[in-house]
């Protein structure tokens, strides 16, 4: 069934003055589709297409686009999650289900970085819902992305967990030729019935991989995102050993890499992901992350350098998350911490779980 078959249409505007959906101005209409089932897809017309990043973050780039809010890939532990209630949209089913599509969002960061004052600073795409989720297939948003930043003499950024990043490598290398362009593949799990039960909506493992060695092959020097490394379930020498070498055999030059964030939205849906899955490690999250999003701080400063070992016998460069707080990235050191705080231990949970 052809997707323009299946719409709830609403006025067709011409511009951003047309009705307001959860608060965002310039609804076109909402697509419902067998092809996706149980999702909406909200189109509407975006006024600006550049978000600038807090000057508190400590994150490596000043901009961002994201032609999407709300993400089909479905992961359980998504931060952005929370961006959901900027729309009085939950951050649980509705996050997953509810994309919001800023169908025009090409042609107006055209706009913005053909302006004189536009500083030609580096722009990062996916990171917050994932520029080449399933949608993307249908919208193709991306090309005309690409184009514009490359036109107009800015370098860009893209972080994903989508295969069909593929499609776009042409395009990539033709950009290249212009400004500078980073590619990097999110890929974290490496035990296929965990990752599909963690990300129901993503790519496998092994198509993203692919999709690394097809990059590296355009002569593209791809960073591989292995986070979030998820306690107990995927931190054991193991399962760090098979993604490390996994990566460097798929042509990935450098890993960042950190331990799972919990924020508020994510944390919530999280938890009770756990509780469902994995009831027997509920108690040891809730100790984990009962103080802060991040874990704590011992547990970072042993992961830090068990993967740190890891990538060093693989002859990858390593960099811890970047969006661990200010003053707090730990990349190991002299202290012989116990990981996992010791309430952990108490509770009759090994330090360093093997459940591989």
């Amino acid at each position: 069934m052809r997707w323009s078959t299946q719409t709830v249409d609403t006025a067709q505007p011409t511009d951003a003055s047309a009705p307001e959906l959860f608060g965002v101005r310039g609804l076109v209409r909402t697509v419902r589709t067998p092809e996706f089932a149980g999702m909406a897809f909200h189109e509407v017309l975006a006024k600006s297409a550049l978000n600038k990043v807090p000057a508190a973050s400590n994150m490596p780039f000043n901009w961002t686009v994201n032609p999407f809010r709300g993400c089909s890939h479905a992961c359980v532990y998504c931060f952005a999650r929370s961006t959901h209630r900027y729309l009085d949209l939950d951050t649980g089913a509705d996050f997953d289900s509810q994309v919001i599509v800023k169908v025009n969002i090409a042609d107006v960061l055209r706009a913005e970085v053909a302006k004189p004052r536009w500083g030609h600073d580096l722009v990062a795409l996916g990171t917050n819902t994932d520029p080449y989720q399933r949608a993307e297939g249908r919208y193709s948003l991306m090309p005309g992305i690409i184009s514009a930043l490359a036109e107009h003499g800015t370098p860009m950024s893209i972080l994903t967990k989508g295969t069909l990043l593929r499609r776009d490598l042409p395009l990539l290398e033709d950009a290249a030729t212009a400004v500078p362009v980073d590619i990097s593949m999110s890929i974290a799990i490496f035990d296929d019935d965990l990752q599909q039960r963690v990300e129901p909506g993503t790519p496998t493992t092994a198509a993203r991989l692919a999709t690394v060695r097809a990059a590296a092959d355009r002569g593209f020097k791809v960073t591989a995102f292995l986070m979030p490394i998820l306690p107990y379930l995927t931190d054991s020498i193991d399962h760090l050993e098979t993604a490390v070498a996994a990566l460097k055999d798929a042509g990935a030059t450098r890993v960042i890499y950190g331990a799972l964030h919990l924020r508020p939205g994510a944390r919530e849906w999280f938890l009770a992901w756990i509780d469902r899955e994995y009831p027997h490690l509920g108690s040891a999250y809730r100790s984990m992350y009962a103080r802060s999003s991040y874990a704590p701080a011992d547990y970072r400063a042993w992961l830090a350098r068990r993967v740190a070992g890891v990538l060093a016998r693989h002859g990858l460069d390593a960099t811890p998350d970047p969006d661990e707080p200010a003053g707090r990235r730990l990349t190991g050191g002299s202290r012989q911490p116990a990981p996992g705080a010791p309430a952990l231990a108490a509770q009759g949970l090994e330090p360093q779980p093997t459940l591989f």
